[in-house]
């Protein structure tokens, strides 16, 4: 595992995990959020979006983190390791509610400057509806992706947890 993607819905931990891996194995973790939106949540457009991850998958090494359905393949393709949380709605929904409240109106840890929490319904009915019109394509991508790609897909909490002990001990 030297170049990770983590995807799955908002508020499934993506971030948080994935900055958890990347101290575990010494990987640099990029978070898709803090490189693609500007203050005031102005998004990049498609082409800086290509132009930035394209730049990052050159690296030996890297963990990126990020949904970005537009641009996934460009990380997929380059990945040998692809990590999808593929976790319940109704836990998803509650995260980002929470994170709404925890980080109202300031900077999360996980996004770029200018760039301040705020409820925004959209991303909470986008995240409601993920397993039902998201999730199905994903899943097809990583079906569709060659045998060589590592495809882990964590169901809950929990097995985040025992994946992390496992490489942390290298056993389970």
């Amino acid at each position: 595992m030297k170049r990770i993607a983590f995807i799955g819905s908002g508020g499934s931990g993506k971030s948080t995990l994935a900055q958890k891996l990347g101290r575990k194995l010494n990987i640099e973790v990029y978070h898709l959020d803090t490189l693609l939106w500007k203050p005031n949540w102005e998004p990049t457009t498609k082409e800086e979006q290509k132009r930035i991850q394209l730049g990052l998958i050159k690296r030996e090494q890297w963990i990126i983190d990020g949904n970005y359905n537009g641009t996934m393949d460009i990380r997929l393709e380059a990945a040998d390791t692809i990590i999808f949380l593929d976790f319940n709605r109704v836990l998803c929904t509650y995260r980002v509610l929470k994170r709404a409240i925890k980080y109202y109106n300031r900077k999360r840890p996980d996004m770029a400057e200018g760039v301040n929490e705020r409820l925004d319904f959209n991303f909470i009915k986008w995240v409601w509806d993920y397993p039902k019109k998201i999730r199905p394509i994903v899943m097809r991508r990583l079906e569709n992706l060659p045998e060589n790609k590592k495809v882990i897909i964590l169901k809950s909490p929990k097995e985040a947890h025992q994946f992390l002990e496992i490489v942390k001990t290298g056993r389970p």
